[in-house]
């Protein structure tokens, strides 16, 4: 009995022993199983992993960094925008139309007839009538004019903005892109620039004897360098300030064919009875209106204004947005101009504040109003006989 037992110990100890190593070995590989993971990749793979940890990185440092440097200290909203505005003046159906559409956002909306200069209303006056502020891309249909006017580019003409994009006038203004815009500017030099923005209208006052209308600023110097130089000016507006009326001003003349009349604002009814134009300059830009016109459709069509389409689509619509900020203020910009037979009238809506104000907001709330001046028949030719029940009429429908 003995030898069996023995036999019987010694393969109980040769079993206990080959299982050990296996049971070390699984330990091991347990314990280590993230290193041998890193063992096994191959050098591209760890390239590969590599670059996708720096441009996360490099992603969430660029959030981080834009959280930080762009704070706005203005509200985007505001109350009683409207209190201290005279309207005996205005075409009320034109001003109820604005104001809806304004809603409680802080910013003004300035309606002007093409054809007369007549202001049709004025929304927030305190803010339309102010010192103006950075026209941001709004600037881009004064340096559109100049470029075309000096047949640098024609609407087809494409400029080269990197190894592998060119864009033509079109796709600029309807995308509003900056690079274009920049090209353009060095194109034409400061002094060009400059002629022509005066002659468009800006530096200067646009309204006849509106009270307490307040002048822009163009610069007699070009931006310094080292801030950009004159492409920032042609493209961002930088260091130029606009008012709502100089810009009502100019896209009234685009829309008429180059008529650039002094901005009137009738405050009695009197006054719109007796109305009678009167013009600042003649502006030799009707041959290059139709250059201008299909990127100001494109971008309400597909580009940066497309959110007027939200409400609107039944007539069309030309105009141009703006986007920027400035001391922690951001201003959006929309100036357009209904392009109808029948009912024809130039909208501006200049908006500051925050993270909501910007470009395509004004532009909607421009589409808002359109739309409700359509639904008035403002864009029908009984509008153009309309009077309303203060007597006041419908001038832009004539």
């Amino acid at each position: 009995m003995r030898k069996p037992a023995f036999v019987a110990y010694l393969v109980l100890l040769i079993g206990i022993a080959l299982l050990l190593p296996v049971h070390a070995a699984t330990r091991s590989t347990r314990s280590n199983k993230n290193s041998a993971t890193r063992i096994t990749e191959t050098p591209r793979t760890q390239k590969r992993i590599a670059r996708l940890r720096h441009t996360r990185a490099t992603r969430t440092s660029a959030r981080r960094h834009r959280r930080s440097y762009e704070r706005f200290y203005t509200s985007s909203y505001a109350d009683d925008i409207t209190e201290g505005d005279v309207i005996a003046g205005e075409d009320p159906v034109v001003r109820a139309a604005a104001i809806e559409a304004l809603g409680n956002m802080n910013g003004t909306v300035l309606a002007v007839d093409p054809d007369s200069g007549r202001v049709l209303s004025m929304v927030n006056q305190k803010l339309a009538l102010s010192g103006g502020a950075q026209p941001c891309s709004t600037i881009k249909l004064a340096v559109a004019l100049a470029a075309l006017n000096e047949r640098i580019v024609d609407k087809n003409t494409e400029i080269t903005l990197g190894a592998r994009s060119r864009m033509n006038l079109t796709g600029a203004l309807a995308h509003s892109n900056n690079a274009y815009f920049e090209a353009l500017g060095r194109r034409l030099g400061f002094e060009k620039v400059s002629y022509y923005a005066h002659e468009f209208g800006l530096g200067e006052m646009a309204g006849y004897n509106i009270t307490g209308e307040h002048l822009g600023v163009f610069p007699s110097q070009e931006l310094a360098s080292r801030a950009g130089g004159v492409a920032k000016m042609c493209s961002f507006g930088e260091s130029i300030s606009v008012t709502p009326l100089q810009l009502g001003a100019l896209v009234a003349a685009m829309a008429n064919g180059g008529t650039l009349f002094y901005l009137q604002h009738p405050t009695r009814p009197e006054e719109v009875a007796g109305f009678a134009p009167k013009v600042k300059r003649q502006l030799d830009i009707a041959p290059l209106m139709p250059s201008m016109a299909d990127g100001m459709a494109g971008a309400v069509e597909y580009g940066t204004a497309r959110s007027v389409r939200y409400s609107f689509s039944e007539a069309p619509i030309l105009g141009k947005t703006g986007t920027c900020s400035h001391d922690g203020t951001r201003f959006g910009w929309f100036a357009s101009y209904a392009k109808t037979d029948t009912g024809r009238i130039v909208v501006v809506v200049f908006l500051r504040g925050g993270r909501p104000t910007f470009g395509p907001k004004a532009a909607e709330i421009a589409g808002r109003m359109y739309r409700n001046l359509y639904d008035h028949n403002f864009f029908s030719p009984a509008a153009s006989t309309h009077a309303s029940a203060s007597g006041i009429q419908n001038t832009a429908a004539q």
